[in-house]
């Protein structure tokens, strides 16, 4: 398992100092904020969530050169990059975006979130994903699956709209915490900590594979969709969701450090795997910075 990135420095002198650069922070006061957050850095020079937060402030200042600075810091300093700097570089323009996340950060990012992700994203941000790719299933395919796999399972949102009718239902998740909350809700009967990014599955082929709000924190496509495809039976279905991207074709990484995908990308991607496009609708998925987030609801079956 992961070990948690240090929110605090380790010296007390300095996370004082850190404190105070926060309270500077939230006040909007990030010039100011930047420049006690780098003296709480000399004293506590190996500290590599701080230097991510330094990036931060110096980000909102309008200082990317500092900012880029700061992260790159942070990466030397831990590379797994559970903080995401890379993702942070790509997005101000200083690194190329790669393929995908690094795996780190999204398991640092849903452990830290799992004790309040159900409250947040359904009651503040109102998702809704699982109730439309349920919809998407239900107008697919009638009656019961034997075996589903839903994949990115989180805390079990998917997993409550799909247990009624699954005879056996299996999560797998990268995050330990949210694997946690999931296996307290009880609706599956199995558990598993697994990476999408290098997913394999050794059980059954299985009837109906999930994946809810998942690949905006996967990338590219073509790995995991050509794997879901090899799981399927010759009647399976899969049904996922990806943010829809405002462009002719593939996919791209946004400010929110999520990837968007276009709906032709995701078509190609379909396709070249061995699937054929049941539907794809156009949905608004949630809320972010209270503006609405435009995703694309997905069924495919095996040609």
């Amino acid at each position: 398992m992961a070990k948690p990135l240090n929110t605090s420095s380790g010296d007390i002198l300095a996370d004082r100092r850190a404190d105070y650069a926060e309270m500077l922070f939230g006040s909007g006061e990030a010039g100011p904020a930047a420049e006690l957050m780098l003296g709480a850095l000399e004293l506590a020079p190996g500290w590599a969530m701080g230097w991510f937060r330094l990036g931060e402030f110096h980000e909102a200042a309008g200082d990317m050169n500092a900012a880029a600075e700061a992260w790159r810091m942070a990466q030397e300093l831990d590379p797994a990059d559970r903080a995401g700097a890379a993702l942070k570089l790509a997005v101000i323009g200083k690194a190329e975006a790669g393929d995908a996340p690094p795996s780190a950060f999204v398991e640092a990012l849903f452990d830290q979130y799992a004790e309040k992700f159900d409250h947040a994203l359904v009651d503040t941000l109102g998702y809704r994903v699982p109730e439309f790719l349920a919809e998407a299933i239900a107008k697919a395919r009638r009656g019961r699956f034997g075996l589903a796999l839903d994949l990115g399972c989180g805390t079990g949102l998917m997993g409550e709209r799909l247990r009624p009718f699954c005879d056996r239902l299996e999560g797998f998740d990268i995050s330990a915490e949210m694997l946690r909350k999931a296996r307290a809700k009880g609706v599956y009967d199995r558990l598993e900590k697994a990476d999408l990014q290098a997913f394999s599955y050794d059980g059954p082929k299985a009837d109906l594979v999930t994946a809810a709000d998942v690949f905006m924190y996967v990338g590219a496509l073509e790995g995991i969709v050509r794997t879901v495809a090899g799981l399927l039976t010759e009647d399976g279905l899969f049904a996922f969701s990806v943010e829809r991207l405002e462009a002719a074709d593939g996919f791209a990484l946004q400010p929110s450090r999520r990837y968007a995908h276009a709906e032709a990308y995701v078509r190609r991607v379909i396709g070249e795997a061995g699937l054929a496009v049941v539907s794809i609708e156009e949905k608004t998925i949630r809320q972010d910075r209270n503006e609405p987030v435009t995703g694309l609801i997905v069924t495919a079956r095996p040609l």
